[in-house]
C-alpha cells in the first residue's frame, strides 16, 4: 500500500541507490577477466570470473566492517582467494602479481562505470523543495566516498552528509541512524530510510521504528525464502516523487 503522508526526513543511501556503483558484479568480473584473457590462458575468462565472484560473495558475507574502509586491499584478497580455489580444483596456479593487477583494474573499472541513476538528482531536489530534511548515509572509506559526493554533485543536495570513514561508525550500527536523525533534528517516526541493502536499510532501521524503503533497482525481488519485509519496494527514487506531491 502506498504511503502518501510525507516524512519530515529521509536518510538516503548512496551506492546503488543514488549511484550505479557495485550492482551486477558478475558483469564487471567478466569484463575484467576478458581483458586479461591472454595471461589467464588456458583458463577461460568466464570460468575465472565465476570463481572470483563466488569467492568475493563468500568473503563479503562474513567480512568485518574494516574491510569496507580498505576496499582495494579487500579486492586483492578476494582475487587471490578465487585463484587459490581454482588451483585447489586442479587448474594451474596463477601468480599473485596478476591477482593484484586484476583486482586494481576491477576497482578502476568500477569507478569509471559509475553514474547517477536517471531521475535521482531530480527526485532529491524535489524532496528538498518540499521541505524534507535529507541525510546521505553511506558506508565506506572517507576519501573514496567523499570523492563520489563531490564528483556527482551531492553535497549541496543534503542537509547532512554521513560517511562511515569520516565518522568512525556505519550501518547497520544503531548509532549510524540515531546520529543522522539527531543531526536533522527528527525522530524515527518522522523518518524514512531508503537503500539497496536489506540488512542496512531495512532490518536495522525498522528495529528503530524507521519506515524502511528497499531499492530494488534491477527488479530482482526479495531473495527466495527471505523473511525480511520492507515497508515499501521501489526501483528508483523517482517513484517517491508522485507520492510526495499528492
Amino acid at each position: 500500500m502506498a504511503v502518501t503522508k510525507l516524512p519530515r526526513a529521509m536518510l538516503i543511501d548512496m551506492d546503488d541507490t543514488i549511484l550505479s556503483a557495485y550492482g551486477r558484479p558478475e558483469i564487471a568480473w567478466n569484463t575484467i577477466t576478458a581483458e586479461f584473457a591472454a595471461e589467464l590462458a588456458p583458463l577461460p575468462p568466464d570460468q575465472v570470473a565465476t570463481a572470483l565472484l563466488a569467492y568475493a560473495r563468500q568473503f563479503w558475507s562474513t567480512a568485518e566492517p574494516i574491510w569496507r574502509i580498505k576496499l582495494g586491499e579487500a579486492r586483492r584478497l578476494t582475487v587471490k582467494g578465487g585463484f587459490a580455489a581454482l588451483a585447489a580444483a586442479g587448474h594451474r596456479a596463477l601468480p599473485d602479481d596478476l591477482a593484484d593487477r586484476i583486482a586494481d583494474r576491477f576497482t578502476a573499472y568500477r569507478e569509471e562505470e559509475m553514474f547517477v541513476f536517471p531521475g535521482a538528482h531530480e527526485a532529491i531536489d524535489a524532496f528538498k523543495a518540499l521541505g524534507i530534511k535529507l541525510a546521505l548515509v553511506t558506508n565506506g572509506a572517507a576519501d573514496m566516498q567523499r570523492a563520489k559526493v563531490e564528483r556527482f554533485a551531492l553535497g549541496h543536495r543534503f542537509d547532512h552528509i554521513q560517511i562511515e570513514g569520516e565518522h568512525g561508525f556505519g550501518k547497520p550500527e544503531e548509532r549510524a541512524y540515531l546520529h543522522a536523525m539527531q543531526a536533522l533534528g527528527v525522530t524515527a517516526s518522522d523518518t524514512w530510510m531508503i537503500g539497496d541493502n536489506l540488512e542496512w536499510e531495512v532490518v536495522a532501521p525498522q528495529r528503530l521504528g524507521i519506515y524502511a524503503i528497499w531499492m530494488d533497482v534491477h527488479g530482482v525481488g526479495l531473495p527466495e525464502g527471505s523473511t525480511i519485509k520492507p515497508d515499501r519496494i521501489i526501483r528508483s527514487l523517482s517513484e517517491l516523487v508522485p507520492v510526495a506531491r499528492k
